[in-house]
């Protein structure tokens, strides 16, 4: 796949200078002082701008001579759990049920500060959150499965039927009874080339995908919750692995198309507009007042770009590929940046 264009050299400048995180995996700063090239969110002492050259992509700036930054690890791929917290989080995953204390880090070679710093800012929680409520979603799978609530708080861990009903009237204001008909929508971060995503699922469809960055992030999330009538937790299933998996393969230009199930409640118009955004063909774009046209409301043209606004499956909804009508990139959640790229490499494939 060739090369994508970077933006100006001013707008790099300037989001190198800020620690804009909007740009990561955009550009990389070589250093020609120290000679080693960062990330633009890189928390190094900032160098002279005479002194700063940007390069489109990690290997071209290898190829330039510089080493990458021991700080913010470039050729790590942006929002990916660093290597330091694999083992860690493969413990979690292996044994859900399992209570963690700090002594049990320690205890492992991990320093707790330095983890907890992670998770709060990766996560919004402690570690110690987050095992927990990766311990109550995997309770309340088993009961909405059939398993009896007293069995199902004793196989995660708990150690009285008093003490998990607190656990989940804490974190989700309901008692275990109702959880058995209450949806779960899992939760996860997935790294990809353009940025870490997060993306959601119940065990029978994926219903969310964004950017964890985007500024509308935090109401589209609860949009979701009130649309599905569904509670949040951490974790992952099948669709969710089965995603990762395909994303993988999309970024890397080997798939054109998702056959995860997806469910997307939203207005009768809303839903009118995503389903028309699937229609259009991978490598094309659609104007707003295209999809207007087509859906035989040629006056909504706001009103479609609202719509597309609104969008919780980013990429598997393609609203990236709506433009406006003068061939322009506009309105894209994710950045503008972004959009041209799911384009560029969508493009790619007619070649």
């Amino acid at each position: 796949m060739k090369t994508m264009p970077t933006p100006s050299t001013e707008i790099m400048r300037k989001a190198f200078l800020s620690r804009d995180s909007t740009y990561e995996g955009v550009f990389f700063t070589g250093v020609r002082t120290t000679g080693v090239f960062c990330r633009p969110t890189c928390r190094a002492r900032k160098p002279r701008p005479e002194n700063v050259v940007f390069y489109a992509t990690a290997q071209e700036a290898l190829v330039a001579g510089y080493r990458p930054c021991l700080l913010c690890r470039p050729l790590e791929t942006p929002g990916a759990v660093p290597p330091w917290l694999h083992g860690i989080m493969a413990a979690v995953e292996a044994d859900p049920s399992r209570r963690w204390r700090d002594t049990d880090l320690r205890e492992q070679g991990y320093q707790p500060e330095r983890v907890r710093r992670w998770f709060q800012r990766h996560h919004g929680m402690t570690f110690q959150a987050y095992s927990r409520a990766r311990r109550l979603g995997q309770a309340l799978g088993q009961i909405r499965q059939g398993l009896p609530v007293l069995h199902a708080a004793y196989d995660q861990g708990y150690e009285s039927l008093s003490g998990f009903n607190a656990a989940v009237r804490g974190l989700m204001d309901i008692t275990p009874g109702q959880g058995r008909d209450t949806r779960v929508v899992l939760l996860t971060r997935l790294s990809t080339p353009l940025g870490p995503m997060v993306a959601g699922a119940t065990e029978e469809a994926v219903c969310f995908l964004e950017f964890a960055d985007r500024r509308a992030f935090e109401k589209q999330l609860k949009t979701l919750v009130s649309r599905m009538g569904a509670r949040l937790l951490p974790g992952k299933n099948r669709l969710l692995e089965l995603l990762s998996h395909e994303l993988g393969e999309y970024f890397n230009a080997e798939r054109q198309s998702f056959s995860v199930p997806l469910t997307a409640p939203g207005t009768p118009f809303q839903e009118r507009v995503w389903a028309e955004l699937g229609n259009i063909p991978v490598g094309q774009t659609a104007s707003y007042a295209a999809i207007a046209a087509r859906l035989g409301q040629p006056n909504a043209v706001r009103a479609v770009a609202r719509a597309n606004g609104a969008n919780r499956l980013a990429i598997l909804i393609p609203c990236h590929r709506v433009i406006g009508s003068d061939g322009k990139l506009t309105g894209y959640g994710g950045g503008l940046w972004r959009k041209q790229r799911l384009l560029e490499i969508e493009g790619a494939w007619g070649q």
